[in-house]
C-alpha cells in the first residue's frame, strides 16, 4: 500500500469571536475553502481531510473536493486542542490508509503562497525532520508587561542596555498556518512539535490569522494582491 501525504484541517462549528467563522465569506469564499484549495493544489499532498463537528462544514468541504471525518463533540469545545482533532483523524484514517506525513493546517490562516506547502514538505524530507512549523521572521519587538504591583517592566529586553537591531539574534514567530509531522510522532508525543524540529519561513504578509472581525478586513486587503 502506497504511503500517503495527507492534509488534515480541523474546523469546529462553534466560534465565540465570529459565529460560524469557518463558513464566513473572506474575499469571496468561505474561510475554510482557502485552506482546502491550497492543499488540493499541492503536488505533494495525496488527500485532503476536514475534521469537524458541524454537518454544514462537512457537507461544504466534501462538495469542493475534501474528504471528511466527523469530530466527536467531546473534543470539539472551546478548550479542545487541535492535537486532539489531528490525533482522532489520524487514528481513523489509518484504518484504511498508510500515512507517511501529515500536513496539519489551520483554516484561520487563509493567506499562503501557492508554493508554501510543497516547499515545506521538501524541506521536511531533506532535513530529515520529525516535525516542522510555519513561521515568519519576527522584526525587532520590545515587549513590556505589568507585574503584580501594576508596574511596567521590559519583558524580553533590558531597556537600560538596548542593543542595536543588527546585534540581535534572528527570531521566528510561529504563525499557525500549518505544521508537518509523522503520524507516529504526534501519536507518541501528543504534541504537534516533537523530536527534530524545523521551521519553514513564510512571507510577512502570511502571518495574519482570522480570530476577530477586524482580522477579516486586514486579511481581505492582503489577499486581493497575493498569489
Amino acid at each position: 500500500m502506497k504511503k500517503k501525504i495527507i492534509a488534515i484541517i480541523p474546523a469546529r462549528g462553534g466560534s465565540k469571536g465570529i459565529p460560524e467563522k469557518n463558513l464566513v465569506l473572506v474575499n469571496g469564499k468561505p474561510l475554510i475553502e482557502w485552506s482546502i484549495e491550497h492543499a488540493l493544489s499541492s503536488s505533494s499532498i495525496d488527500e485532503v481531510w476536514v475534521s469537524s463537528d458541524s454537518e454544514k462544514i462537512l457537507r461544504f468541504s466534501e462538495s469542493i473536493g475534501a474528504r471528511v471525518i466527523e469530530r466527536p463533540v467531546a473534543i470539539s469545545g472551546d478548550e479542545a486542542s487541535s492535537e486532539s482533532a489531528w490525533i482522532h483523524a489520524i487514528e481513523n484514517i489509518q484504518q484504511d490508509d498508510n500515512i507517511e506525513l501529515v500536513v496539519a493546517m489551520q483554516a484561520t490562516s487563509p493567506i499562503r503562497n501557492k508554493r508554501d506547502l510543497d516547499s515545506a514538505i521538501i524541506k521536511f524530507k531533506e532535513n530529515k525532520l520529525d516535525s516542522l512549523f510555519s513561521c515568519n521572521i519576527l522584526d525587532d519587538m520590545n515587549y513590556w508587561c505589568i507585574d503584580k504591583d501594576n508596574d511596567l517592566y521590559s519583558a524580553n529586553y533590558d531597556y537600560k542596555n538596548r542593543k542595536r537591531r543588527q546585534d540581535l539574534n534572528e527570531k521566528f514567530l510561529e504563525n499557525g498556518s500549518f505544521y508537518i509531522f509523522t503520524p507516529q510522532g504526534i501519536l507518541d508525543s501528543e504534541n504537534r512539535l516533537h523530536g527534530n524540529i524545523g521551521c519553514y519561513i513564510m512571507e510577512k504578509k502570511t502571518m495574519f490569522q482570522i480570530d476577530e472581525k477586524e482580522d477579516m478586513e486586514i486579511c481581505e486587503l492582503i489577499m486581493r494582491n497575493i498569489n
